[in-house]
């Protein structure tokens, strides 16, 4: 007052407590005032701003319906201090804290202070704090300069120290609410942040100042949890959390520790963040704003009230909208009827000649596939040629593009407008993975999308596969387009093929595997490059429903905007129907984001988000090479084996391999559990070995070691007698190859593999009559490759490490009991 500028007065009281949030696909019954929210952005945007200040954010939360903020009072920069209306917070002290959009972290640059509430001490704290803050602040952006706002950037010495007061809004006083302990632990940071590829996501963990310390250092999952908002509930994040440090700490299961929040309380905080999640979400069409980011460090608790003691939120308005890609035409690319190629040289063998010639060996009809070449002259393969796309007989199902990449955005140009094709592969780099190239890679991206929302009804044109794309093998489709000689990769056409789709963002990878495991042979391998219009996620969605895979192997580098969730929700689409989905994600590392982004024009997310998402969704996620390709093989050979549990029976006649099961059946990342053999089973085991003649030499127990003694017969009986015994839930069997009396070599001697007593005949015929995994490991040199064939080509899964056994076996019982749970819950 008197002449003075006013302060704003933000009194806020408790929202209601004692509502439940209803389970997910329902509308989660919290007592969130949208309309009240959406009122703080639209007055923010008035003044310019996107972001809310921090007494914005307590109304936020008061209108969320979530726990308790306090009660505050803003202070202009220029009014002066109403000592009266400080002095009516409650408690004998209060907070004061700095208000400007640059100063995110008060606490470092001196702008939060507890003072008592004394007339005195309020005006001097209020008066220090406006002229120390932004010599504090200044200092710190010319210590740091790289990390400085923008609009601090090239300033230093007293015109920083000017821009920075020039953006102090004011002083905020704030209720001082103690909490009940300082101990570590004690406080919580929850947040919300819309990612790029995966929409709105809900973090949880351990709060306060040294929150991104924790997160670094702690063990996985320890520290901090997030889940995407649109795959999760409140209970089923609730779970989640409760793996964490914090919430031992909050819950008081620690030494020392004593409950300071509740459950419920928990849950509802979690509930109203994820409404508000999933209502400001890019991913929703109605959305009239976006929250980029809020967060809540650290809510701290007083006598069983959650307190926020700090927070901040971002928000925009809704972006452009891409339009839906005609994804039914997926068939035809994987299906075809008629194939198209242009690149196929007449005078060298290129790789449009390399394609073709796999195609026609993979049994494509040469008489259903057409070269486009200018003059249209036969071609010596005897496959008909035609001079241009407008030449062409009919409508191709699948059009190849193995041209340079400076032609390729007149093709698309020209296919769009003849509709010439329902697909197209494309098969050329140089379409944005380098900064040479972006440039053409949006025109052809733009031309694409243009195309695909020509039409009110649905989406249309062509779809496109790559670029950057070493093509596709479809053993259902009958074709091959890959641009390797049959010479450095060999196939085995007739082979029978497995229920299993592999789609990766890297031809190399999916090359190399195909190469150095060609015991996977799954009926599709696609290589999806740079996703200039088909994303992992569209091709997710499509094996989602396809009644020729059971298994979903998935290699990526990078996903397009909101392709993550949609390909999340596909994943979990696949696991309700009962399918198995293997994971990979590269680019976990800065160097390897950095890696990835050059390699395939697509942006690698944040790693712990993906794998988060990810693995809620219900998929199985690979941290290495090796386990991927582990956790594929299992997936092939067990999709329609039976999972009951995580009890695992080890035997082997090698004692060190039975120990070392025995050793590796715990890890950072899973749990086994050894299985407790019933007394049926400790009897028919004791009785084969009487009447082996092993009864002196080993004792029944799990690990089994039967010593190098055991036959054949023995290792097979013994792991009969396992896989029938119900307290079991998977075997690892040891194939002792090296054991004086196993029959485990491809020769006609006494060692044969081809009798029929051997381990191998044996195995075979008693896994099948078991609805149970059973693995094997053949821990030895290149004489065994054929028992390591022999077994693998009768669907048993082999190993050449017993820890390496146990482990992929870990990973995949461990995701199939998740994907049961969330099949059980759906």
């Amino acid at each position: 007052g008197e002449g003075k500028l006013s302060f704003k007065k933000v009194s806020l009281l408790p929202p209601a407590h004692g509502h439940r949030p209803a389970p997910h696909g329902a509308d989660m019954q919290t007592n969130i005032d949208f309309a009240a929210i959406e009122g703080l952005f639209r007055a923010a945007l008035d003044d310019g701003r996107t972001f809310l200040f921090e007494y914005e954010v307590y109304d936020l939360l008061g209108n969320s319906g979530s726990e308790t903020p306090p009660r505050t009072l803003l202070i202009p920069r220029e009014a002066r201090p109403p000592l009266e209306e400080i002095m009516g917070l409650p408690g004998e002290k209060v907070v004061l804290k700095i208000v400007s959009p640059a100063i995110v972290h008060k606490t470092e640059a001196g702008g939060v202070r507890i003072i008592p509430k004394e007339a005195d001490a309020l005006r001097s704290a209020i008066r220090k704090m406006l002229y120390e803050v932004p010599e504090t602040f200044a200092g710190l952006v010319e210590a740091d300069p790289d990390h400085a706002p923008a609009q601090y950037q090239n300033l230093t010495g007293e015109a920083l120290r000017e821009a920075v007061r020039r953006d102090i809004k004011g002083i905020l006083a704030v209720q001082f609410m103690p909490p009940d302990s300082l101990a570590f632990g004690n406080e919580l940071i929850v947040g919300l942040r819309n990612t790029r590829e995966f929409g709105p996501v809900i973090s949880a963990g351990l709060g306060g100042t040294d929150t991104e310390l924790y997160a670094a250092r702690f063990r996985k999952g320890q520290a901090i949890v997030a889940a995407s908002c649109e795959l999760t509930d409140p209970e089923r994040f609730f779970e989640l959390f409760k793996t964490t440090i914090a919430y031992k700490k909050l819950a008081g299961l620690t030494r020392g520790q004593r409950r300071i929040v509740t459950d419920e309380q928990l849950i509802e905080c979690f509930a109203s963040f994820i409404a508000m999640g999933r209502r400001y979400a890019a991913t929703n069409p109605d959305a009239p704003f976006i929250i980029d980011e809020l967060e809540i460090n650290p809510f701290a608790f007083t006598e069983y009230l959650m307190v926020p003691l700090d927070g901040m939120c971002r928000f925009s308005l809704p972006g452009r909208r891409v339009n839906p890609r005609p994804a039914r035409a997926i068939h035809n690319l994987l299906h075809p009827q008629t194939i198209g190629i242009i690149g196929v040289s007449a005078t060298r063998r290129n790789f449009g000649r390399i394609i073709l010639e796999n195609v026609v060996a993979a049994g494509f009809a040469p008489e259903k596939i057409r070269i486009i070449r200018p003059g249209g002259a036969a071609d010596a393969s005897g496959v008909a040629c035609v001079p241009d796309l407008a030449s062409l007989p009919e409508k191709l199902d699948l059009f190849v593009v193995a041209v340079g990449a400076e032609h390729v955005p007149r093709l698309v140009e020209e296919v769009i407008e003849r509709d010439a094709a329902a697909s197209v592969m494309l098969i050329p780099g140089g379409m944005g993975e380098t900064r040479e190239s972006a440039e053409r890679a949006k025109q052809v991206i733009e031309r694409i999308e243009s195309a695909h929302g020509a039409s009110s009804e649905e989406a249309g044109g062509p779809v496109f596969l790559g670029a950057n794309c070493m093509g596709v093998v479809s053993r259902p489709g009958g074709y091959d387009t890959w641009f390797i000689p049959e010479a450095k990769l060999p196939k085995d056409r007739d082979a029978p093929y497995r229920r299993a789709a592999f789609i990766s963002q890297s031809g190399a990878f999916m090359l190399h595997r195909g190469s150095a495991a060609p015991e996977l042979n799954p009926a599709y391998m696609i290589s999806m490059g740079n996703q200039t219009d088909l994303t992992l996620g569209d091709m997710l969605c499509y094996f989602q429903d396809s009644p020729a895979v059971d298994v979903i192997a998935v290699y990526a580098e990078g996903f397009k905007a909101c392709d993550g969730l949609a390909f999340c929700e596909a994943v979990r689409g696949a696991v309700l129907a009962g399918k198995d989905v293997v994971f990979y994600k590269a680019g976990r590392t800065p160097e390897g984001k950095n890696a990835t982004s050059g390699h395939t024009a697509s942006l690698a997310g944040e790693y712990m988000v993906c794998e988060s998402c990810v693995r809620q969704a219900g998929a199985m996620v690979a941290s290495s090479f090796t386990e991927f390709q582990d956790l594929f093989l299992l997936a092939e050979c067990f999709n329609r084996k039976t999972v009951s549990g995580n009890r695992l029976a080890a035997v082997s006649g090698a004692g060190f391999e039975a120990v070392g099961m025995a050793d590796s059946i715990h890890s950072d990342d899973y749990d086994l559990r050894l299985a407790v053999f019933s007394e049926a089973g400790r009897a028919a085991l004791r009785e084969l070995f009487v009447r082996k003649r092993l009864d002196s030499l080993v004792a029944v127990s799990n690990p089994l070691d039967i010593n190098p003694a055991a036959d054949d017969e023995t290792h097979a009986a013994a792991t009969d007698i396992l896989l029938a015994d119900p307290g079991v839930d998977a075997v690892i069997m040891g194939m002792d190859p090296l054991s004086p009396v196993t029959r485990t070599l491809n020769d006609a001697g006494p060692f044969s593999l081809a009798d029929p007593g051997s381990i191998v005949h044996r195995v075979a015929e008693m896994a099948s009559r078991h609805d149970k995994p059973l693995a094997a490991v053949v821990d030895g040199g290149l004489l065994f490759a054929p028992l390591r064939r022999a077994l693998l080509e009768r669907g048993i899964p082999v190993f050449p490490l017993c820890d390496r056994a146990v482990a992929a076996m870990a990973k995949y019982m461990e995701a199939r009991l998740l994907a049961a749970a969330l099949r059980e819950k759906a």
